[in-house]
């Protein structure tokens, strides 16, 4: 038992005090002033030392401190062999996402070969891929092509129609004064401007999350969210594919219902299918399904998954070009990729206005997959990783490189998995693929000339294999988590058919919502003890526990605050069996009757003595004597909480039932003595235990007992 400053100490001697009471004296805290706190920490931080210049400096690039100790002999063959097959992999792959981010195609190999070298110098995590990944690329395509309407380009003239020259459509277009200044820029030019420029910007908002170190943004993005978000936007993603699998040129919708609007166009225009670019589709399905399907059942036997998409890239690029698809059956295809570099240029800061609120969503994101994933991996492996570096590392990935023509990147959990299969030491691997995508750029880009931007489609579409598989899922999911699966459902549904960026915020509102109705509606339940031992629990789950007589243990399985104040009393009053104020109102409306009952008789004294008058009272009314309140559940308590926990205490002791709390943290209890909750002398004591709460009770009740005896005698 611990009594809390209510002076019981000084009233009773310790020898005295109830068996098994145990005396606790705090220390003493230390009351720092907030001018000298803050003198301090500006003197620390503004303070400059050799010393602490390296140790930024280092902080600051990680490879400083893990490349001298680099082991070549034991790491070098596995980060080549991991960063060469990713290197593989991605070059369809960044290829195939440009589009879905509403670019051309040399833009995506930007976007990879910059990424992985920024990451190398700036990441702590040894595993992960930080490079193009679906959803983000999808948020991006959503703003660029919302700039490029507002902007008065053909959106009819879609990306099918154009390679990156872009001669053809509104060649030399002069843009207004707030886009790029007077500068002639045709549709490629400005959806990459908007592209590098809403990439700047979720690179700066993830950098001032790691110098504010907010990193608690990613707490209310639970997995079901993530999940949902990802399963939804997947299926936008195949949505706004299909139509470069049936070779239609259509507008891409925008804005809220973008993917029902996009079915009403495809089914409006199917009639105009390209059955070339149809039966490409097909075949290349045919191909890439069951490939992948092997790829997932021998990857322990496999040293390295099959690259079956640049098996599939190379032969559709071969059979497009010796087979003239695109003049004889009008099939689109990627057109003109140039090598080499384009010089650097700054983000257009008028557009910065119109996409400040869409990067925002794309940062947190991006942010949430990078370090949920780095650190996942760094528990498997057995290393650690820095959350707030990582937010450092994934920003400048987007910020530098916007510099250079790309657009958002963060880590890609499905390369990732294949960097760690193909045996990925350390960050080394992001080197060799780089090398891999710099190859490309320089020497290989202009075969994919001819390369169907169907394939391109499909290759995206496969990929999303995993996030839709998620449906078959759900009955394990509604069994183990009713409130996670409504959060995926929800969240998935609103980012497939309202929109991503919503969808987005709609499952963050549903989440906390869902965390509030938990509070209001948390356990409850009367607890029992375990036979011959000192455990109490649930009555409710648990046969054949002990009760003892008089006294009530109730147990309120949340925090106690102003949303659910009025759910603990009336759980209190209808668990224990006694309303005080039903009780206490009764007691006057008894009593009045008898004083009215006297006058009318002309009574002035009852036939009864006054001690038997007591014992009589004393029986019928103290069946119940105490009230045990187990707050081992209750985490914190506000202001009203509190409140309520003084009526609650004060109408059970004007009905004379002692209410007595057990088993409180250490913040319940600063909380109940700031509040003044021990002002009171008696019953307001708190307990390291039920089962000496109970003992206390007993003891009481012993003690109250012995004085109407002895008052009888």
């Amino acid at each position: 038992m611990k009594n809390e400053d209510n002076g019981s100490s000084k009233t009773r001697p310790r020898s005295a005090q109830p068996p098994g009471t145990i005396h606790l004296e705090e220390k003493e805290k230390r009351t720092i002033p907030l001018k000298s706190r803050l003198t301090e920490k500006i003197r620390k931080t503004c303070s400059c030392s050799t010393n602490k210049a390296k140790d930024a400096l280092l902080s600051f690039l990680p490879v400083l401190q893990w490349l001298p100790k680099y082991k070549l002999r034991e790491y070098l063959l596995g980060d080549a062999m991991s960063g060469l097959i990713v290197g593989v992999l991605l070059v369809p792959q960044s290829i195939a996402y440009s589009l879905l981010a509403g670019q051309e195609p040399i833009y995506g190999l930007y976007t990879s070969f910059f990424a992985c070298i920024i990451y190398f110098l700036m990441g702590t995590s040894k595993h992960i891929h930080v490079g193009i990944f679906g959803v983000l690329c999808l948020m991006v395509g959503e703003v660029v092509d919302r700039e490029l309407q507002v902007a008065g380009y053909d959106r009819l003239g879609d990306q099918g129609s154009h390679h990156s020259t872009v001669t053809n459509i509104m060649t030399n277009t002069t843009i207004d004064a707030n886009t790029t200044s007077g500068m002639t820029c045709d549709r490629s030019c400005y959806a990459i401007t908007v592209g590098a420029t809403v990439t700047f910007m979720a690179g700066v908002y993830q950098v001032l999350m790691g110098v504010l170190q907010v990193g608690f943004v990613s707490v209310y993005l639970s997995d079901a969210l993530l999940s949902g978000f990802a399963t939804g936007a997947s299926f936008t993603i195949l949505t706004s594919q299909v139509k470069y699998l049936l070779g239609l040129s259509l507008p891409r919708a925008n804005g809220i219902g973008s993917s029902i609007y996009t079915w009403i166009y495809i089914f409006q225009n199917i009639h105009k299918t390209n059955i070339c670019d149809l039966i490409t589709s097909i075949l290349c399905l045919a191909v890439l399904v069951p490939a992948k399907e092997l790829n997932e059942c021998f990857k322990s036997k496999l040293k390295a998954p099959i690259p079956i998409e640049l098996f599939v890239v190379v032969g559709a690029t071969l059979a497009s070009h010796f087979g003239h698809l695109k003049e004889k059956y009008g099939s689109s295809i990627a057109g003109e990729i140039p090598t080499g570099f384009l010089m650097p240029k700054p983000p257009e800061w008028g557009l910065i206005p119109n996409v400040a609120l869409g990067a925002l969503s794309i940062a947190i994101i991006g942010f949430a997959i990078t370090v949920s994933l780095s650190e996942m991996f760094a528990k498997k492996h057995g290393y650690e990783v820095k959350a707030n570096q990582e937010m450092y590392a994934i920003g400048f990935c987007n910020i530098i490189p916007s510099f250079f023509h790309c657009f958002t990147t963060s880590a890609a959990l499905a390369k990732t998995l294949v960097k760690e299969s193909t045996g990925c030491k350390t960050q080394v691997s992001g080197i060799m693929t780089s090398l891999v995508i710099l190859l490309v750029l320089l020497v290989i880009a202009p075969l994919f000339y001819s390369l169907q931007k169907c394939v391109l489609g499909v290759i995206t579409i496969v990929n999303l294999r995993g996030a839709l598989r998620k449906f078959l899922d759900l009955p394990k999911m509604w069994k183990v988590n009713k409130i996670d699966t409504s959060i995926w459902l929800v969240t998935m549904f609103s980012s497939a058919l309202i929109s991503t960026e919503l969808g987005l915020m709609i499952g963050i509102a549903f989440s906390m919502l869902c965390v509030i109705v938990r509070s209001q509606k948390p356990g409850i339940t009367l607890l029992g003890r375990v036979e011959a031992s000192e455990v109490y629990e649930s009555m409710i789950v648990y046969k054949d526990l002990n009760t003892t007589k008089g006294i009530k243990v109730f147990r309120f399985e949340a925090p106690l605050y102003y949303v659910n104040k009025h759910c603990f009393k009336s759980a209190l009053y209808k668990c224990v069996g006694v309303d005080p104020i039903l009780v206490a109102s009764a007691e006057k409306k008894a009593a009045k009757k008898q004083e009215k009952l006297k006058k009318k008789e002309g009574f002035i004294e009852t036939n009864l003595e006054p001690v038997e008058t007591v014992q009589r009272l004393y029986q019928e009314k103290m069946t119940l004597h105490s009230i045990i309140i187990d707050c081992s559940a209750i985490h914190f308590i506000d202001t009203a909480g509190l409140n309520t926990l003084k009526e609650v205490l004060k109408d059970y002791g004007d009905i004379g039932i002692q209410l007595l709390l057990a088993q409180c943290s250490s913040s319940v209890r600063n909380s109940l003595r700031n509040g003044d909750y021990f002002k009171r002398e008696e019953g307001t004591m708190v307990f390291h235990s039920i089962h000496q709460a109970v003992q206390f009770a007993l003891y009481k009740q012993e003690e109250q007992e012995a004085i109407i005896n002895a008052t009888a005698v």
